[in-house]
């Protein structure tokens, strides 16, 4: 499967998902202590990329509950990721729509989490106009908004200070992994190959136009989304990358998925959002070429543990976000 032939894809579930008779029995005890109720019925959600246990659990009680459980054994970064989550949560300003975090439990091996349960789907895709114009709103509206005080989160620029050197490593890496990664991405990829050395440049201002003090999701796409078929209410879910940095990067961050998954110009798109306003094209650029090379340079190595597909999706995050910077250059 090329790059170019990617639409669905970040929404095809990629992971070890486990059920619920899949956890070890004292995780399901620790589980409905935490709840305060027994389990009667689970609902797997089948998006995204994240292995371990991920369901919605109807309780006894009659309450529901979201709950993610994760240990080392279904991913080895798995249980790190779940405490920045923790962390991220409550970082969350009242404003924010995410669901809340109602408790979280760690022993040194399983991690778990229980959200409020929310209502809704991902986006149909490919988007419709409708619920494109929903999300990024509530994208805008994130622009505006800072972590709590006395927050535990990173600075957006110190989170990707080692993935925003894509394009260096395929500098000092040898043909073979070069010629990988332009069979993965695709056309765009070959004329990433042409301005190698441009993008080396470029990407030497990524990590510094990622500085500010805006509250940063990192990670928006279609499967990190949920709107409320009743009234079109949008939530925000998985939050382990949050950070602090500039307002438009969530915006950017999304964008080069949208157009992959049949929203529109990325370009268009982001000129037309108000947080797009005094960034520069050289700022714009610097994070593109980042994005780009993360995603160009990811695509070439080991699948994972346990997410399997995930390698196929950066590729074609890379030819789309390739794709924008082209256009830039």
């Amino acid at each position: 499967m090329s790059a170019d032939d990617v639409i669905a894809l970040p929404l095809a579930f990629g992971g070890q998902r486990l059920d619920w008779r899949d956890l070890p029995t004292s995780v399901r005890e620790r589980i409905q202590t935490r709840a305060g109720a027994r389990v009667s019925a689970e609902t797997t959600p089948t998006s995204g990329f994240s292995p371990g246990f991920v369901a919605v659990l109807e309780l006894g009680d009659g309450h529901d509950v979201f709950v993610k459980a994760v240990s080392a054994d279904q991913n080895p970064q798995a249980p790190e990721l779940a405490r920045a989550e923790v962390r991220a949560a409550r970082a969350l300003p009242p404003q924010v729509p995410a669901p809340r975090l109602l408790w979280s439990d760690d022993d040194g091996q399983w991690v778990l989490l229980g959200f409020e349960a929310v209502h809704g789907s991902s986006p149909e895709l490919p988007w419709r106009p409708d619920d494109l114009e929903r999300v990024l709103a509530a994208v805008d509206a994130l622009a505006d908004a800072e972590p709590v005080p006395g927050h535990e989160l990173p600075r957006t620029d110190d989170l990707l200070a080692e993935d925003f050197q894509g394009w260096r490593h395929l500098l000092a890496a040898d043909d073979a992994a070069r010629e990988a990664m332009a069979v993965a991405v695709g056309e765009p990829g070959r004329w990433a190959l042409d301005r190698l050395e441009d993008l080396v440049l470029w990407e030497q201002d990524a990590l510094r136009v990622c500085a500010g003090d805006s509250l940063v999701h990192g990670d928006l796409r279609a499967d990190n989304v949920m709107i409320e078929e009743s009234h079109g209410r949008v939530w925000l879910i998985d939050w382990p990358h949050a950070s602090v940095g500039a307002p438009w990067l969530d915006l950017a961050f999304m964008l080069p998925s949208v157009a992959l998954q049949g929203g529109g110009d990325p370009a268009r798109l982001f000129a037309q959002r108000p947080v797009a306003d005094g960034v520069t094209r050289e700022e714009l650029r610097a994070f593109l070429t980042g994005l780009a090379g993360w995603y160009a340079w990811s695509s070439t190595r080991p699948a994972p543990v346990g997410i399997p597909n995930l390698r196929a999706f950066q590729a074609a995050q890379a030819a789309a976000t390739l794709r924008w910077l082209r256009d830039l250059s």
